[in-house]
């Protein structure tokens, strides 16, 4: 993804100011797979957890499994055993709206002490039932004997607390560490205490009702007697953070289950109600709408959808704009939270330890004792070369979404702010076009999405060496500006508007002159220090489409470049062309598929009227989540062509769940159906709509603009799509054009 990325350690020289010598980049090992152990995540506000099918969290080299609060794993061991042996899984799921997870167990067969089976398998079922709530991982856990007979038995529960910060359970090596405090037992739980390097002391309190028969400083034991077809419930609180005087109860459970379900609905009854003929499709899109809203965290600026778990649970700037970007026709009021949050921490002094520069826009920030200690750079990091012009990208489309002035009048000077960055230090050598270069060795070397220290490199193999302008910054920059003038527009600037408009349209010839190829009927990846292109075939060309810098009588070479089977695998367009030096269909940005990527491209497509070929994006990438559990659409997955009868390739550390790629699906509808709004006039518009192949009828619930809504359906008739409302509140109207 676009965070010190994947599986490769950079020793490049830095490019950018003086020559120092290069840090390893920050990385995540592939010494286990995500795939492999396919676990069962949940996420609430700053808190998130990683299982096991069983509902346990492995401890050892290359798990992430375990709770996490702000940074830093709060659990790192837990699990549930019966009579000294692990329960049989029986199935562990996801609620559809990703509240709760459900792991149903059976015992095993059980010996005696002389190998007589005093126990046949089968015969007790346990449930376990957990969710995250206000820094806390609740669990109930109910017994139950469904043999003739009573049994006695021995349940335990092992426990551990690492406290490592998540860059040390990502596969940074840390010399020293703080101090680990002896367990504070009692009777019903035990308090894990470190005080970091930081002097920040962390604590996990873990409560059991009812009280333990045994408790002591890594394990709790009870004994229970189950009558015939009787049950027994357990109850499990496991807080990051201060210890609660109340002790853990069946009360407290339900409650704050009460509370968390009821926080769900009222975040995604904002968005529009998507149902289809397909009923796949719908498990697809449903999975994406509770992913979407399970990763959003509250600000005080707003919603704010998190990155990704694991390794992303917290704040990313590019990451959550495209999120924006992509679902800002389903529920406006999760960009309008981005934008404030992004503004309230622009960037407004020089902090080359940051890359920090005045106008900027956040990358990322981190709160964990590394990040405190200056061990990692990332506490309040800016090395994104993207974010800013894509802030006020989703500026200018949330005003066309909403007009919502009075929020366009609040960003103005964070919109002035960032126009004054691109112009000034992001042309770091007043070329017209927006380069990066860390200014410090511990930072990104690439600071485009694709930030592999590989990713940006010549068609002989060679990496580029910086200051480096990458094809889709100077798309976004030209959407920059045309949306900086839409916002002068509708705040009374005109001088503004006209100002706007012509950099606009100088950087759009001064664009298609130096970055257009002719014989790679393609724009290039990227121009070096040297401004010598980067002739590589690859997804980012797709953006110019997306931004509309590029001039119209370059879409159909670059549509078909992009959707010839050296870029299109079947599933989705690659990241690099199958042609190039450095494809490798398993390589972090040299050859996969990223569905957002996807979703920025077939937006683009359908922006010059190629909506059949978005519509093709769109079945590529769901005929694909066909084949992935919870019908999730991943990070990304491998590049190797669609074969019939068979599934993608899965990528071995990809996040899942990804804000971006469950926005993708939601994104590509919107793409399809050339859905557009006017707010001033209370106007939807349907331009030019296509169904993707696999659906014959789409139907669209609450869908808003301005203070009036419609339901609305779009069902297939020949070779055309036929509109219908079903029904309307408030002063709104659709508008079809075939």
């Amino acid at each position: 993804m676009d965070k010190h990325t994947a599986d490769e350690v950079s020793h490049a020289v830095v490019t950018a100011g003086p020559e120092i010598p290069a840090a390893p980049q920050f990385f995540i090992p592939s010494t286990a797979s995500l795939q492999e152990r396919r676990p069962r995540t949940l996420k609430h506000g700053d808190t998130f957890g990683v299982f096991d099918h069983n509902g346990d969290a492995a401890s050892g080299p290359g798990s992430p499994e375990g709770v996490y609060h702000r940074d830093t794993r709060h659990l790192s061991h837990l699990a549930l055993n019966v009579a000294g042996h692990r329960p049989i899984l029986l199935s562990s799921t996801l609620r559809d709206d990703n509240a709760t997870l459900t792991c149903d167990l059976a015992n095993p067969d059980l010996f005696g002490p002389d190998g007589t089976r005093v126990l046949d398998h089968d015969l007790i079922h346990i449930r376990r039932s957990r969710f995250l709530w206000n820094a806390t991982c609740f669990e109930r856990i109910a017994i139950r004997n469904f043999d003739q007979v009573p049994h006695r038995l021995t349940l335990t529960i092992d426990f551990a607390a690492d406290f490592a910060d998540l860059f040390e359970v990502r596969g940074t090596k840390r010399e020293r560490h703080g101090e680990h405090h002896p367990a504070e037992i009692r009777a019903d739980g035990v308090v894990l205490a470190y005080t970091g390097l930081d002097g920040e002391r962390r604590e996990t309190s873990l409560r059991f009702d009812p009280r333990p028969e045994a408790v002591a400083a890594d394990r709790v034991t009870y004994t229970i007697d189950l009558p015939p077809n009787a049950a027994e419930l357990l109850f499990v609180e496991i807080r990051c953070g201060a210890r609660e005087t109340a002790t853990a109860s069946r009360r407290a459970f339900f409650q704050a289950l009460r509370d968390a379900r009821r926080a769900l609905r009222a975040s995604s009854g904002r968005a529009t109600a998507i149902t289809t003929s397909n009923e796949l499709f719908d498990e697809a899109v449903r999975r994406s709408v509770s992913d979407l809203y399970m990763l959003i965290t509250e600000t005080p600026e707003g919603p704010y959808p998190y990155a990704g778990i694991p390794w992303y649970s917290t704040v990313f700037g590019r990451d959550a704009l495209i999120t924006a970007l992509q679902t800002l026709w389903l529920d406006p009021a999760i960009s309008r939270g981005v934008l404030l949050q992004l503004a309230a921490n622009q960037a407004t002094a020089y902090d080359p330890a940051a890359d920090a520069e005045p106008g900027k826009i956040l990358h990322e920030v981190r709160r964990g004792e590394m990040a405190e200690l200056g061990e990692v750079p990332f506490r309040r990091y800016y090395g994104s070369v993207d974010s800013t012009p894509l802030f006020i990208m989703l500026a200018g489309a949330y005003l066309d979404r909403t007009g919502d002035v009075a929020t366009a009048r609040r960003l103005w000077p964070h919109v002035e702010a960032a126009l004054g960055w691109i112009e000034k230090d992001g042309d770091r050598d007043g070329d017209g076009f927006v380069e990066y270069g860390r200014q410090r060795a511990e930072g990104l070397i690439n600071q485009g999405w694709k930030d592999s220290h590989d990713s940006i490199f010549h068609a002989d193999g060679s990496l580029a060496e910086g200051p480096i302008a990458v094809v889709e910054v100077q798309a976004y920059v030209y959407g920059a500006w045309r949306a900086a003038a839409r916002l002068a527009a509708a705040l009374g600037r005109p001088d503004d508007v006209a100002l706007y408009d012509e950099k606009a349209e100088a950087l759009r010839r001064l664009f298609d002159k130096h970055f257009f190829d002719e014989a790679l009927a393609t724009y290039v990846l990227a121009l070096d220090g040297a401004k010598r292109p980067c002739r590589v075939r690859s997804s980012n060309a797709g953006h110019a489409l997306y931004t509309g810098i590029a001039y119209p009588e370059r879409a159909a070479t670059l549509v078909a470049t992009l959707m010839d089977s050296s870029s299109f695998s079947g599933w989705g367009i690659r990241t690099i062309a199958s042609t190039e030096a450095r494809y490798n269909p398993m390589s972090y940005h040299n050859g996969t598929v990223w569905p957002h990527d996807n979703a920025l491209i077939g937006a683009g497509f359908a922006r010059y009227g190629y909506r059949h070929e978005a519509a093709r994006l769109a079945e590529g990438l769901f005929s694909a989540s066909i084949y992935i559990e919870l019908r999730r659409l991943p990070e990304l997955f491998c590049g190797f062509p669609r074969q019939r009868s068979r599934g993608p390739t899965f990528y071995p550390v990809a996040c899942s769940p990804q804000a971006w790629a469950a926005g993708t699906p939601l994104s590509l509808i919107q793409s399809c159906l050339g859905l557009r709004f006017d707010p001033s006039a209370g106007e939807i518009m349907f331009d030019e709509p296509v169904l993707p192949p696999f659906l014959d009828e789409l139907i669209l619930r609450r869908l808003r603009v301005g203070p009036g809504r419609m339901d609305v359906a779009l069902r297939r008739s020949g070779q055309e799509v036929v509109v219908n409302v079903l029904a309307r509140e408030g002063r709104v109207r659709a508008l079809t054009r075939n």
